[in-house]
């Protein structure tokens, strides 16, 4: 079992490193990207159990370790391998 977490800032928190990355693709030629936000992906292995169960606890583990939750925001998928 695997989750896979994705952790990008809040909408309305300024993303230095997503300007630094859009300004560069505009230089870059490319004019069709209005905003670029940077984040993390983090794969976890977990032991097997329910869904529901894995799900919840790598939320725990984002609220308390993963993800800054006052600047950023996470979306859990647990898969089965």
């Amino acid at each position: 079992m695997k989750a896979l977490v994705y952790i990008t800032p809040k909408a309305d928190i300024l993303d230095p490193q997503g300007k630094a990355v859009g300004s560069a693709l505009q230089d870059l030629g490319y004019e069709g990207v209005d905003e670029v936000k940077v984040g993390r992906y983090v794969t976890l292995q977990l032991k097997s159990q329910p869904v529901d169960q894995a799900k919840a606890q790598v939320e725990d583990m984002c609220r308390k370790l993963l993800a800054n939750i006052n600047v950023e925001t996470f979306r859990v998928e647990i898969t089965e391998d």
